[in-house]
């Protein structure tokens, strides 16, 4: 893999169309590695997160070679998105579906075979048809480029078989690199897409799945409509998506927020074509503020500054929660995502999923069970949000504070003595001889007088009714909590409930499970919706110029009829806002601003900008002296509120797991914390947490090895100190080097 500007050739070329075309000076992560792959004719396979600029992969190479690129997209609304925002920044591009009129069609074919075209997009079922095919063939085509490519696969969440034809590409153009897009597959579904499409030896290009910009939130739904209109008043003005299970619950929730005074719509399979195009349209517009859709339908919506996603309904699977979650926040500034979670929607799915029909084959519901109980144990768990999300996707979370969830933000309630209640559930697994499964072994701690569990004599277990003045559905939370945290885990196709290594830890008495309260009724979240990202986002931006650049945008796309984000998304906004150029040349400057849209919106926003300066004493030509562009970071630098939390404890000398236990957090959660500390309080002494013996071995190989990394000293060590102890002693040595 090509990796360095100066190994790669092409580096020069992408860049300068980069800027030019859409006025970005860099690459964001994996983008070159995938442009290259293009650039060089190789086959591909690039899998990275919502709003990751995946579409740049493809059309920044379209521009910078010969040719026409070639683009299969199955959903017309995301096509039209794609090519209204290309031929804005001046990129050559149209789309085959079956929206043109006879006219529109012969224009886009004229314009193929004249060789006028940089990108045609075209849905999979048109592009298979011998005509069209026919007709490719005696164009010049530079590459092949596959969005959402995950419908291909049969183990994808989203499978569509008019997708499997796609394999005639290969056959029909060896010549050209065929490239696959998507955001959401596993191994297993990257492998099945390169075999599918019958890629030679493809690169296998895999992002970081995580979103740093999203906060992410799990709530008992309890009077949903209160919980949705409090985010939706939170983030007034501003674009949000609410997600339902039944088209039912759709058209009363978007009733209900217009009566509220939320400007709000219904978007679901059973409207009209024309209803479905003009909310749509609206929603891209501004003029619908949130759209309320099933989470069974894709609206594809390539809307890049959805502030907030809201899952009223259980999604049922988490690669499907992350593609819905993840159209907030495209445009990488900060946005908030709400599941409110009922067991009601688990058994509404599951239902759904075992409903007989002929697509439908015993695997493929197993397949579907299992991920819903995967997305149970999500909103179930009480472990970062942005960590279970990652490692679902086989991916790691460096650090111990996210920063961005409602873990990690210390907004959830949890109940005070965890570990009794866990030796209750786990007591009860074991005298069940753990060959059942969750919902029986939660009668079975409620006292369920159920004949199927007094003719098997479960009614005169120890464990039986220990919680019998708990509501069935809180034991289930609270079993569903100790199988995300490894305490429990579900076994088999029936999901029998097995004990852990870390679970039988836990009957001895050692260990620190975190379980929450049972949610009561009216229960509402304490979240203010933002978080130190939010704040760092707006850092530098004047937000009255801002609001005044928003109105003016609007007025253009208006009398253009394209959406306002085509013009320019916020993030471009708030650089101007921040930056407040007062020449073209600056202006040129600011970031996502290119050739096309300077000469054609330059002197209109140079306007808005000087006279809102002028007429409010603000000062122009702004010096960051750092990027322009702030995007979220994998972490934020300093402590955190709840790193701040924890310091009056380590100053009394509380051990780390006295500070866990009175904080109601993990252990490694709690060694993130006494870290900041250190640094913070430039502390020299570990000894309060390490023993001394164990300080003198670490700190003799620190001599021997130096503080270049962990690792090494962890190694010279023989591997027999936890690293936990390292990084304490670390830092203290470093503190003293320091003082």
């Amino acid at each position: 893999m090509v990796n360095t500007e100066v190994d790669n050739p092409h580096t020069k070329a992408l860049r300068g169309a980069l800027e030019r075309f859409w006025g970005y000076s860099d690459f964001r992560p994996l983008q070159r590695e995938a442009m290259t792959a293009v650039m060089e004719g190789r086959d591909s396979v690039v899998v990275l997160p919502t709003g990751g600029g995946k579409s740049l992969c493809f059309q920044a190479p379209a521009v910078a070679m010969g040719g026409m690129a070639l683009v299969v997209s199955p959903l017309i609304a995301l096509m039209k998105d794609q090519v209204d925002t290309l031929r804005n920044c001046g990129v050559p591009a149209a789309y085959l579906n079956s929206t043109l009129s006879t006219d529109e069609r012969r224009q886009v074919l004229d314009s193929v075979k004249s060789g006028k075209l940089k990108l045609l997009y075209v849905a999979p079922e048109r592009l298979l048809l011998d005509g069209t095919l026919t007709m490719l063939a005696n164009s010049n085509l530079s590459l092949a480029a596959i969005d959402e490519a995950h419908c291909i696969s049969s183990w994808g969440h989203d499978f569509r078989p008019e997708y499997r034809g796609l394999a005639r590409l290969k056959e029909v153009f060896p010549d050209i690199g065929v490239h696959a897009y998507t955001a959401t597959a596993t191994e297993a579904v990257r492998e099945d897409i390169a075999k599918q499409l019958g890629l030679r030896e493809p690169e296998m290009l895999v992002g970081s799945f995580d979103r740093p910009n999203l906060t992410y939130r799990v709530l008992a739904a309890s009077g949903k409509l209160g919980q949705i209109a409090e985010v939706a008043k939170r983030h007034h003005g501003e674009s949000g998506i609410v997600y339902c299970i039944s088209r039912k619950e759709v058209e009363k929730t978007a009733a209900a927020l217009e009566q509220l005074g939320i400007k709000a719509a219904p978007y679901h399979a059973g409207l009209g074509d024309e209803q479905r195009r003009r909310t749509q349209e609206n929603f891209l517009n501004d003029r619908v503020e949130v759209i309320v859709a099933t989470v069974a339908f894709g609206m594809g919506i390539d809307k890049p500054d959805v502030r907030f996603v809201v899952h009223a309904g259980m999604p049922k699977s988490l690669e499907a929660y992350q593609q819905e979650a993840g159209r907030a926040g495209r445009d990488g500034l900060p946005a908030e995502c709400l599941l409110l979670f009922s067991r009601g929607d688990a058994a509404t799915w599951k239902r759904i999923i075992e409903s007989p029909t002929e697509e439908a084959s015993p695997e493929a519901v197993a397949a579907a069970l299992r991920a819903l109980d995967g997305v149970s144990s999500y909103a179930g768990g009480v472990v970062c949000r942005h960590r279970a999300l990652v490692e679902h996707f086989g991916q790691s979370l460096e650090g111990d504070d996210c920063g961005a969830c409602d873990v990690c933000l210390s907004e959830l309630d949890l109940v005070d003595d965890p570990l009794i209640l866990a030796q209750k559930i786990i007591s009860c697994v074991a005298r069940l001889e753990q060959r059942y499964g969750a919902d029986y072994t939660c009668k079975v701690l409620a006292g369920s007088s159920e004949e199927k569990i007094t003719s098997r004599g479960h009614d005169r277990l120890s464990t039986y009714g220990l919680l019998k003045d708990c509501r069935t559905a809180d034991i289930r939370g609270w079993i569903e909590q100790l199988v995300a945290q490894g305490h429990l885990v579900k076994a088999g196709e029936y999901g029998v409930l097995h004990i852990t290594p870390k679970g039988l830890q836990l009957l001895k008495g050692e260990g620190n499970p975190q379980l929450l309260k049972a949610a009561s009724n009216g229960a509402s979240s304490s979240a203010t919706g933002g978080s130190r990202r939010d704040l760092e986002s707006w850092e530098g931006v004047d937000r009255g110029l801002f609001e005044e650049l928003r109105k003016l945008r609007g007025n253009i796309a208006a009398e253009a009829s394209v959406p306002a984000y085509v013009v320019f998304g916020d993030a471009t906004l708030r650089d101007m806002a921040r930056l407040r150029p007062s020449s073209l040349e600056a202006f040129g400057h600011t970031h996502g601003v290119g050739q096309q849209k300077l000469r054609q919106y330059g002197d209109a926003f140079l306007g808005a900008i000087r006279s809102y300066c002028e007429e409010n004493g603000v000062a122009m030509d702004i010096e960051t002296g750092q990027p322009s562009i702030r995007r979220a970071a994998p972490r934020a630098a300093g402590p955190n509120a709840s790193s701040l939390a924890a310091f009056p404890l380590f100053r009394e000398g509380a051990s780390i797991e006295q500070a866990a236990k009175k904080l109601g957090r993990a252990r490694s959660t709690t060694v993130g914390y006494l870290s900041d500390y250190l640094k913070h309080e430039t502390v020299t002494d570990p000894s309060p947490w390490v023993d001394r013996p164990v300080v003198m071995m670490i700190e003799s190989a620190i001599e021997e090895v130096g503080l270049g990394g962990l690792r090494p000293i962890h190694e010279r060590l023989g591997g027999e100190v936890d690293y936990d102890a390292i990084k304490i002693v670390a830092t203290c040595v470093a503190n003293r080097e320091r003082t």
